[in-house]
């Protein structure tokens, strides 16, 4: 995956309130859990709250769907998955040469 990508998702998780919010929302599993939920356990102002999960959406680590007047936040696990990936792909990579 593209390392600007990458940046832009390890960017937005890089601020404590998003990193809580996609916690949780990691938490909730595919099902997702709705923003008033979030709203609620994590005491974060409607405004914010909407501020901090444009961001995560931006850089494609959420998606949202609404149910009637239900809006419902998901994580992209694939997304997830490959920052997850490209900060392991080359673990220990250098431990033979003698580096």
């Amino acid at each position: 995956m593209d390392i600007e990508i990458i940046a832009k998702a390890l960017k937005e998780l890089g601020h404590p309130t998003r990193l809580a919010i996609f916690k949780r929302l990691v938490k909730s599993g595919k099902q997702g859990v709705a923003v008033g939920v979030v709203q609620e356990e994590l005491n974060v102002p409607g405004s914010t709250l909407s501020h901090h999960i444009s961001g995560l959406a931006s850089a494609g680590l959420i998606k949202q769907r609404r149910e009637g007047r239900v809006l419902y936040c998901v994580v992209e696990y694939e997304k997830l998955l490959c920052v997850i990936s490209f900060l392991q792909d080359e673990c220990c990579i250098d431990e033979g040469s003698g580096l």
